[in-house]
């Protein structure tokens, strides 16, 4: 079994894979690093190696207490990836849209595909028919954007996602739920908007941990898949085995 591990700015995101299908995953947050991965290796012992994509930095004694544990293979922008990178800055692309990219390749080779990757940050990312990445752009995801009305304000509280009951808010929790979510998703379609104008038709993918809530609440055609970044390390690892 291969396990492929995302750790991002706030969460660790796990798939276990037998052969190329996940059949278990979790989340959790850093903090209990150890402790989660105990759990998974006690319900998955057949373990055999880690492929690991990280944003922020991991702990020094929790790194090394995976690497006692399991072959960690760490992705990172030496590693082979199946795309030309047109990024003018290479070195501060993120790993986390470098394996993004490569999955859009994987999954939808000869299509322009747009990623949007909704988690702390949202990202855009855009890769050509021609397995060229272009960039795309970086904003704050729905979690800092509440956070903010509540770090940066005097009154304003600090509340979790929730959809909006209606586009006016008649209370000022109403309000901001309508002003996050809304604003977040008047974002994505823009972004999606404006890039048709460059194509007239590409694929897009929507992901990350707030995928799921925030497709519903879109016009557009999309494919949503929280799980898209660990399912595209997986393939990664293996386009990596016949390329190295």
């Amino acid at each position: 079994m291969i396990l492929t591990i995302d750790v991002g700015n706030t969460n660790v995101k796990v798939a276990v894979f037998k052969q190329f299908n996940i059949i278990d995953t979790f989340v959790f947050q850093k903090n209990n690093f150890q402790n989660n991965f105990q759990i998974i290796f006690k319900k998955h012992p057949n373990h055999t190696k880690a492929v690991l994509a990280s944003v922020s930095m991991l702990d020094e004694m929790d790194s090394l207490w995976l690497k006692n544990q399991i072959e960690v293979i760490e992705i990172n922008p030496d590693s082979v990836f199946p795309f030309k990178n047109k990024y003018t800055t290479p070195t501060t692309l993120g790993v986390d849209r470098m394996v993004l990219a490569s999955g859009a390749v994987f999954h939808y080779p000869n299509q322009d595909v747009l990623i949007i990757d909704a988690g702390t940050c949202v990202t855009y990312d855009f890769v050509t028919h021609k397995k060229e990445y272009l960039g795309g752009a970086i904003s704050p995801g729905l979690r800092l954007r509440y956070k903010a009305l509540n770090d940066y304000t005097a009154k304003l509280p600090l509340l979790e996602s929730n959809s909006p009951e209606n586009f006016i808010g008649n209370s000022t929790d109403h309000s901001i739920h309508s002003g996050v979510v809304n604003g977040l998703c008047y974002e994505i379609e823009g972004f999606i908007s404006e890039f048709s104008v460059k194509k007239e038709q590409f694929t897009i993918i929507l992901t990350g941990g707030d995928a799921i809530f925030l497709a519903n609440r879109l016009k557009s055609t999309i494919f949503a898949d929280e799980n898209f970044l660990l399912k595209s390390l997986h393939q990664l690892y293996t386009y990596s085995l016949q390329n190295d």
